[in-house]
């Protein structure tokens, strides 16, 4: 599994609008300008963030992105499934992958499976509060 830079890029720009939060929304332009990531770019990642409830945005005079959660309330696998669209190490573990014919007597399988469950589990339990501490 490779992360994508959309997912890394996602998970620097939500530790920076909880770096940043202060009741107020973000501008776009500021996160960018932080991150080094361009503001074109930024909003197709912000857009889906927005989209599946992980920020708020305003457009216009005063608008921006604002968390709508407390940083420990993120945890790094949802945002990782979210821009990433699944953890799955090999196709046959993804969520609605046709089935594999040769799942019964496949000897790599249960490998796979419990590789699946571990990198899950791991980033289950890691949350942008955690990535906030130096």
């Amino acid at each position: 599994m490779i992360v994508s830079t959309r997912g890394r890029y996602a998970l620097r720009v939500i530790i920076d609008m909880a770096e940043h939060n202060d009741g107020t929304f973000i501008p776009l332009k500021d996160i960018s300008s932080r991150q080094n990531i361009s503001q074109k770019y930024m909003e197709s990642i912000m857009t889906l963030l927005s989209k599946n409830g992980f920020v708020q945005g305003v457009h216009g005079k005063g608008g921006g992105y604002k968390l709508l959660r407390k940083p420990s309330e993120y945890k790094v696998g949802d945002i990782l499934r979210l821009t990433e669209g699944t953890l799955a190490p090999v196709a046959c573990l993804i969520q609605g992958a046709e089935p594999c014919l040769k799942a019964k007597e496949c000897r790599t399988l249960p490998m796979w499976t419990k590789l699946d469950n571990m990198i899950n589990t791991y980033l289950d339990s890691v949350t942008i509060e955690d990535l906030m501490k130096k």
